[in-house]
């Protein structure tokens, strides 16, 4: 693969000639490499999955540009090279990742928390936590709130919880496209 800078023969050029070369534009270069071949072989359940989710992600990233505020919040984002389309396309790929959920301080009682760390290639969108008893009842749910350190949300009880043993703590987290990563873990 080469790539040319401010060259008055190939500035400007896109595509392919004589299905061997291809040229393409990034920023002010031009990128030429060779044609890709084709191969003939059956597609695998795991890459038709893949290629509907991109599918899915490229019109996601579509409207997402087609909204001016969403295009504003995603092309700040955008590093040098890349749109506000890139970044909302990726976004759509990777669902946010919860990295821990604390439970040292949740003692049952009112005002007790819960810390989750959750992250995102772009930005986590809601974080619930779902609390239920260890028959399966629903003790209590609601939504954290993001902590002032920016990377922690932060659940604080409602409600009186007296028996913690074998209770259930559920977080969901979400992000823009609606992505949803789900951990259960159990007292």
């Amino acid at each position: 693969m080469a790539r040319v800078g401010k060259n008055i023969v190939t500035q400007g050029l896109s595509g392919m000639i004589g299905g061997t070369i291809v040229f393409r534009q990034v920023g002010e270069q031009t990128i030429v490499g060779q044609a890709p071949e084709k191969k003939e072989r059956e597609i695998s359940s795991t890459e038709k999955a893949h290629r509907a989710k991109f599918g899915r992600a490229i019109l996601y990233g579509k409207s997402a540009i087609a909204d001016p505020i969403s295009k504003s919040m995603y092309q700040k984002q955008a590093e040098t090279g890349k749109s506000a389309y890139n970044v909302a396309v990726a976004d759509f790929m990777n669902a946010p990742e919860i990295d821990e959920v604390d439970v040292r301080d949740y003692t049952g009682e009112i005002g007790s928390k819960i810390r989750v760390r959750a992250t995102d290639d772009f930005q986590v969108s809601r974080v619930y936590v779902k609390i239920e008893g260890e028959d399966g009842s629903m003790v209590e749910e609601g939504e954290a709130v993001a902590d002032s350190n920016g990377l922690d949300y932060l659940y604080t009880a409602k409600k009186k919880n007296v028996s913690l043993t074998g209770d259930k703590i559920t977080i969901e987290v979400n992000d823009i496209p609606g992505n949803e990563t789900v951990k259960t873990q159990t007292l």
